[in-house]
């Protein structure tokens, strides 16, 4: 945590960050046509950023798009803000706050974990329904191949559709498969509501895709939910329900205990 309070404490870096929260995913050459500072300026802050986890990367083909990564922020909430009073942490609550519940300008969801286990292992806690039980509360049933179907079954409710398949399959390295769909018996079964159901069928397919790299000891998860419209249902619904998937997956990686479900706070 010691390089998050570092890398926040500089004020050009907490610029680039509110560029970022106002409308994220931009490339370095958009980010320096917004702020007062060279280049070289710009990228060595974004490096400092993100070797603070606050900011994660996407490369598509030649340019580097840039995402705020509300991870750390949400790591010292956790710490800090259930021991003491929340005026004594208005700040802190209000930047995690910002950070998760902002407007995206780009219709997807980005979001980095660094996790101590090994690429291996973690692939299996992606593919295993024994493990996705545990801290998704959902089995993902697949082969795991390119083009193999994927089934999904929680809380009684289980979907199999011709559409719901494997993208892309990497061994340890990158896995990417279609989201589910959204049938009648959803809404009864999963306790949302029907209207929700409603407006999610009529949406394009998403896709979500899990990038896995090594570094030293800990492994960089990339999680992209993309091929939503602008105004998704289903991308604000997967922006609330990814996070603490992420964090309990971390947690049932590296202690063997996945996170109890969040209690709803109470002002």
């Amino acid at each position: 945590m010691d390089e998050v309070f570092k890398a926040l404490a500089d004020a050009s870096r907490r610029r680039l960050l509110d560029r970022l929260n106002a409308r994220d995913g931009q490339t370095l050459r958009e980010l320096c046509s917004e702020l007062d500072m060279a280049r070289q300026s710009v990228s060595k802050h974004l490096a400092v950023l993100e070797a603070a986890n606050l900011v994660t990367t996407v490369r598509r083909g030649r340019e580097k798009w840039h995402y705020v990564n509300a991870e750390p922020i949400n790591a010292i909430a956790d710490r800090w803000i259930s021991r003491y009073h929340r005026e004594r942490v208005r700040a802190l609550a209000d930047l995690k706050t910002a950070l998760e519940s902002k407007p995206m300008s780009k219709p997807e969801f980005v979001h980095t974990s660094y996790i101590k286990t090994t690429p291996e292992e973690l692939w299996q806690a992606l593919t295993d329904p024994a493990f996705t039980i545990r801290y998704w509360g959902a089995v993902l049933e697949s082969e795991w191949t390119k083009g193999a179907p994927v089934t999904w079954e929680q809380n009684g409710w289980k979907s199999a559709d011709p559409e719901q398949v494997v993208l892309e399959s990497d061994p340890y390295r990158r896995l990417s498969y279609t989201w589910h769909s959204f049938t009648p018996d959803f809404a009864g079964l999963m306790e949302v509501d029907p209207d929700f159901v409603k407006q999610a069928a009529a949406e394009p397919r998403s896709k979500v895709t899990f990038d896995l790299e090594p570094a030293g000891e800990v492994v960089k998860l990339t999680v992209r939910h993309d091929g939503f419209e602008p105004g998704s249902t289903v991308l604000e619904a997967v922006q609330g329900g990814w996070p603490h998937i992420l964090s309990s997956l971390k947690s049932l990686v590296e202690t063997g205990e996945p996170l109890p479900e969040p209690e709803p706070i109470e002002d």
